[in-house]
């Protein structure tokens, strides 16, 4: 299949929409997709894949590369999501940028890194390997971080920034996880979020999230809270309309409820391009 970049705002392809999905008359850009869902497997779920790219750009965003990780990269998952990469027409891979696994032990979970100059650097030489196995960019994503590892060096934005630029790759930029991290430790939001490398956002993620015990909880099970549309404007304002998915993974409702959140984030895009075009 042709490479198609994407472009626009997307929403994520999950099987409680299969059997709308390759229905819908609406507005809809991009659809994003779990690589893990999908790597060597057959069925119903690979035949809507293929129905739906078809119709739309897809891109591709795993969860268990583990790039900030000390295993090496598993060879034949590597083979395999090429080959999907490949057959999606995807033009760029995201992940991460946190470890997953450890001593062949994965975890299925997203654990944060020290913020250091040596693991930025360990990430960056990872990223790079990455590239090269698979042949295709890599960006990664910003996470959430309940816990901060110890023998900080740099704030989040910093490390970020370093690994980056270090690997000289696309931020996948989760607004979301900027406004929990900030919840949570007490941090002002809008300052942590213009602190990271913005300009090199190449998607932008956007999801809910709820406070239990206390505590912000990066859930994917509700809609985008008000706080990380501000945010979100903020962005678009100063770098354009970056590609956007709205990320809804839990206690997911129907397709229209999500293309919904979809149509908001477009028009701050459409809002927002005559400002930035000012700015330019």
């Amino acid at each position: 299949m042709d490479a198609r970049d994407i472009t626009g705002v997307g929403i994520g392809l999950r099987r409680e929409h299969y059997a709308d999905i390759v229905q819908c008359t609406r507005a809809l850009d991009f659809l994003e997709i779990v690589p893990e869902n999908y790597l060597d497997k057959g069925g119903w779920p690979l035949q809507r894949l293929e129905a739906c790219a078809q119709r739309w750009p897809l891109a591709v965003h795993g969860v268990s590369m583990s790039i900030g990780g000390p295993d090496p990269f598993d060879t034949r998952h590597l083979a395999a999501l090429r080959r999907l990469l490949d057959r999606v027409g995807a033009t760029r891979y995201t992940d991460h940028l946190c470890y997953a696994q450890l001593g062949g032990v994965a975890f299925f979970d997203l654990l944060p890194l020290p913020w250091t100059s040596a693991a930025a650097r360990h990430c960056a030489e990872r990223i790079l390997r990455l590239q090269d196995a698979l042949g295709y960019p890599v960006a990664v994503e910003n996470i959430t971080d309940y816990a901060r590892m110890p023998g900080a060096s740099l704030d989040e934005a910093g490390f970020v920034r370093e690994v980056v630029e270090r690997a000289d790759c696309g931020l996948l930029l989760d607004v979301a996880n900027v406004y929990v991290n900030a919840c949570n430790h007490g941090q002002d939001p809008f300052a942590t979020l213009l602190a990271l490398p913005i300009e090199r956002a190449v998607q932008i993620h956007l999801a809910g999230s709820v406070v239990e015990d206390g505590r912000r909880i990066d859930n994917h099970g509700t809609a985008v809270p008000e706080p990380v549309w501000a945010m979100y404007r903020a962005v678009v304002e100063r770098v354009g309309a970056v590609p956007t998915l709205i990320e809804w993974d839990n206690a997911i409702p129907p397709l229209d409820r999500v293309l919904d959140e979809a149509d908001r984030a477009r028009a701050i895009q459409r809002a927002c391009a005559p400002r930035t075009a000012a700015v330019a």
